[in-house]
């Protein structure tokens, strides 16, 4: 029988930004992080105020992280679109 540590080792490389706080105190986050000594990645989690604690999480590559940024640009340029048309139906009116 082997003994076998199941630790997980991380290291936050950059705080990004916080995407919101609860009133216990947590708060999602957008951060890149390096885990068990990898390359960094985007991450997406829940963390506990001194960070020592955290909830499950997403991890992005930095392809997977443009993917969504390109994705959301573009559901904004749909929306604006929208707008824009609705707009100028009710100037028609």
């Amino acid at each position: 029988m082997s003994n076998v540590d199941n630790s997980i080792s991380f290291e936050i490389q950059e705080r990004i930004g916080t995407i919101a706080v609860y009133p216990t105190g947590w708060s999602k986050e957008l951060n890149l992080v390096s885990w068990n000594g990898g390359a960094p990645k985007y991450d997406i989690r829940d963390w506990s105020p001194d960070h020592g604690s955290m909830s499950r999480g997403i991890t992005l590559k930095e392809s997977e992280m443009k993917k969504i940024t390109d994705l959301m640009a573009s559901r904004e340029k749909v929306a604006e679109a929208k707008t824009k048309l609705s707009a100028e139906h009710e100037m028609d009116r």
